[in-house]
């Protein structure tokens, strides 16, 4: 693979408190991608206002997400760190996509329903056409691959509808490439520790429900230990596992970590009680986990050189949308001047 022409753009919105679920999902995945692509790893602080936000929870949160990028191994001196709003064209892009894209193209969205809720008349704009900042961000870049999990999916394939649409429009051949999915197939979604048919979420008001990748020792030892199994023991086959949600999340949690598959691991522990299942999974996550959380603490209690990765960052960002925006400006005919 050539990785010069190779790109890869992707983000983690600032919720604070990230989690096993986001390192599994995303992050962990990034790591391996820096190898293979040019990458363009975001905090996307713009998609979390969607929603009101606490101003010092935010910046605050920003900063953890670019500490929980480095301390897991991402390099800001091979990669591009940045946060979404420092570079002002994701919004200007988003602005002219959002004259591109139909409005029935995003009252498809499942996503929005799910976050609207009933009162989708009270929801802001902004949740609602935030799928044409998401496909900005994607496009600014000219981004050729998109890591996507099954909730993006859908996001992923109207950017898709949007750059060919925009090309198609402007007859600019491929202008904006069509970016291509890297869908991770072992990569499942790590749910709740107390509910398997919930995914593992900041949300959730049991700190019980979720292991965050700040947990010290004892707390990820004490979450495993009162995750819910089932009362029989560890099943033989992996029908059977799937089958017991709670069991089947606890084995993903174990194959995401250990990079072992989740069969192998049913073979191993088959016919054993879940406690001694769950004391090999605690040392297991502790000795991933623990080197992480001690990082993140570290580099937040040095904001300055956080602040420092993200100025480096956005240059290096701005440089290439500034780009993309005068030319996507020249394309629609906007007038703009040299300063």
């Amino acid at each position: 693979m050539n990785k010069v022409n190779q790109t890869v753009l992707s983000g983690v919105q600032p919720s604070g408190n990230l989690h096993v679920g986001n390192y599994l999902g995303a992050i962990k995945n990034f790591v391996t991608m820096q190898k293979n692509y040019d990458c363009y790893f975001c905090v996307v602080d713009l998609h979390a206002i969607t929603i009101k936000q606490n101003p010092i929870e935010l910046y605050n949160n920003t900063l953890e997400v670019v500490a929980t990028y480095i301390a897991s191994g991402i390099d800001p001196t091979k990669n591009v760190i940045f946060n979404q709003s420092s570079v002002s064209m994701h919004a200007e892009l988003a602005w002219i996509l959002n004259c591109v894209t139909r409005m029935g193209w995003l009252k498809r969205m499942t996503q929005f329903k799910d976050k609207a809720g009933a009162d989708k008349e009270n929801a802001s704009s902004g949740l609602f056409t935030y799928p044409t900042l998401m496909a900005a961000d994607i496009l600014l870049y000219k981004a050729t691959h998109v890591p996507v999990g099954n909730d993006q999916k859908q996001h992923l394939e109207l950017t898709r509808d949007i750059a060919q649409k925009f090309n198609r429009d402007y007859n600019c051949g491929n202008f904006f490439p069509i970016p291509e999915p890297i869908i991770e197939d072992n990569t499942s979604r790590i749910m709740s520790l107390k509910d398997g048919q919930q995914k593992m979420s900041k949300s959730d008001p049991s700190e019980n429900s979720r292991i965050s990748l700040t947990d010290d020792t004892d707390s990820i030892v004490k979450k495993i230990k009162k995750a819910k199994t089932a009362d029989i023991v560890m099943p033989d086959n992996l029908k059977k596992v799937i089958e017991l949600k709670e069991v089947n999340n606890l084995l993903n949690l174990y194959s995401g970590f250990s990079d072992i598959d989740k069969v192998k691991l049913i073979e191993q522990y088959s016919g054993q009680k879940f406690s001694s299942f769950k004391l090999d999974l605690s040392e297991l996550l502790v000795s991933k986990i623990e080197p992480i959380s001690n990082e993140i603490k570290n580099l937040m209690n040095d904001k300055n050189y956080l602040l420092n990765v993200m100025k480096d960052g956005k240059n290096k960002a701005t440089e290439v949308a500034k780009k993309t925006i005068n030319e996507t400006y020249d394309i629609i005919g906007l007038v703009r001047y040299e300063a």
